[in-house]
């Protein structure tokens, strides 16, 4: 009995107007279904040879990648060409309202959901889709039941139930799928949550649009700016007036006041180096350590790494000035051609080239042009077809278009100006997306409950 009491004294305070149910605390008004109750079918694609482009083919007919779900989206250009002697064998199409289940899958993305808003009946599922389809006599708003199956407490539970010998690959039951316990408020209150949440998307694509805009505007001003095809107007004329025309070089055209300068020939560079990792007394002492993997940071306020002392004295690596421009000299990822700025002085590891500031170039203005020639650089290589990596030689040659230091830092003002627009619009995008969040886990599960009175 005295067990049993204190097990009562433990359990979670349920709110007053709440019940506890399988699909956890939910309003005392809401219902808990079992998805079988309101699905009238699950029927998956089939597997059709396909080319990984669109509109290979005349006949424009495609099949779904599995990617073509993810949180609650569906995404139709996710598609690739299906080969012509296979265009007869696809089958399921997605037809709009339905919600398209990614059934087999890897196991971070299995079990991901998306809302189809149109027919298409030029692509087709693959036998690892599902297109789930609600029984007709059943009241419910689509958009909300997509969104609540992509919240993460029923997202999990999903990717729960996929089994598999594959590690890289699960696969889930109808049986399991469909024996899933859902919350389940009233039409009315479904229409307005489901409102609320797309409202939240549209704000998110607008905002993602935005920022695909202003890229788009930076890099074109990049090509610009850094090739002197356009100059600011402050330098586009002598100072009699005189419009500053162009020259040939062997690199092509260039403005006549600019010369193509190898990086060697105003500064110098240096690699790194690696602690034995095996001695412990080499790491977790004060000095940054800066592995190539926190390029992608692109502006190095502080690293993971800590070294000590003993593991400076006793290997390649050592410090380089605040503001030397950092390069990927190796790897077969995004990592090789990758440039940062070292915002503090810090070590870094053998596979990143640090070039130093001088007096005679502009950092930023070194590093927009080097970050526009990602290509370039990942082409540049010791090894055979591309596979080796870049070295300090290579860097110190290459060929930088060099106008007067003035022009080289009013040409990196505006391009940290672009930086600076899409960093805010970055973070208003993160923290809109966290709103989202928050509406859901407020909203899918009755602890927020929204006004019906203008819903019909």
């Amino acid at each position: 009995m005295m067990m049993k009491k204190i097990e009562r004294q433990n359990l979670p305070k349920v709110p007053e107007g709440y019940k506890v149910t399988e699909a956890g605390v939910i309003p005392n008004d809401w219902e808990e279904i079992s998805l079988n109750s309101i699905v009238s079918v699950l029927e998956a694609g089939v597997s059709v040879n396909s080319v990984d482009e669109i509109d290979a083919y005349s006949h424009g007919k495609h099949i779904l990648k599995t990617s073509c779900v993810f949180n609650g989206h569906f995404d139709g250009c996710e598609k690739k060409s299906i080969l012509p002697n296979d265009v007869k064998r696809a089958k399921c199409s997605p037809v709009k309202e339905a919600i398209i289940v990614s059934r087999m899958n890897t196991p971070n993305l299995v079990g991901e959901i998306g809302y189809v808003a149109k027919d298409d009946r030029d692509i087709f599922l693959p036998d690892r889709l599902w297109q789930m389809k609600i029984k007709k006599d059943i009241d419910v708003n689509p958009k909300w039941l997509a969104a609540l199956l992509s919240f993460s407490p029923f997202s999990k539970k999903i990717k729960d139930t996929a089994t598999g010998t594959s590690g890289s690959m699960k696969n889930i039951s109808k049986t399991a799928f469909l024996s899933l316990k859902l919350p389940w408020p009233t039409l009315k209150e479904q229409n307005v949550i489901a409102k609320a949440l797309s409202d939240t998307d549209e704000l998110i694509s607008a905002i993602e649009l935005l920022i695909a805009k202003k890229q788009a505007i930076k890099t074109s001003t990049m090509q610009q700016l850094l090739t002197g095809r356009t100059r600011l107007p402050q330098f586009a004329k002598y100072s009699d007036g005189t419009v500053k025309g162009f020259k040939i070089s062997e690199q092509g055209q260039i403005p006549e006041d600019w010369n193509y300068v190898a990086i060697g020939e105003f500064t110098d560079c240096t690699a790194g180096g690696t602690p034995l990792t095996s001695k412990q007394s080499y790491w977790g002492g004060t000095n940054p350590w800066m592995s190539s993997g926190e390029l992608h940071l692109r502006q190095i306020y502080d690293v993971a790494e800590r070294i000590t002392d003993e593991g400076l004295a006793n290997s390649s690596t050592k410090y380089i000035p605040i503001n030397s421009v950092l390069i990927g000299l190796a790897g077969q990822g995004k990592t090789r051609g990758t440039v940062a700025i070292a915002r503090i002085s810090l070590c870094t590891n053998q596979s990143i080239a640090a070039i130093f500031p001088s007096n005679k170039h502009s950092t930023e203005y070194l590093y927009y042009n080097l970050y526009s020639r990602y290509d370039e650089l990942r082409s540049l290589s010791t090894g055979d077809g591309g596979r080796g990596g870049l070295n300090l030689n290579i860097i110190r040659a290459l060929l930088i278009p060099f106008p007067n230091i003035q022009e080289q830092t009013a040409i990196a003002h505006v391009l940290s100006d672009m930086d600076a627009e899409l960093v805010t619009l970055e973070h208003k995008l993160s923290k809109v997306r966290d709103i989202k969040q928050g509406m859901m886990q407020q909203l899918l599960t009755g602890r927020i409950r929204l006004p019906l009175a203008h819903q019909p």
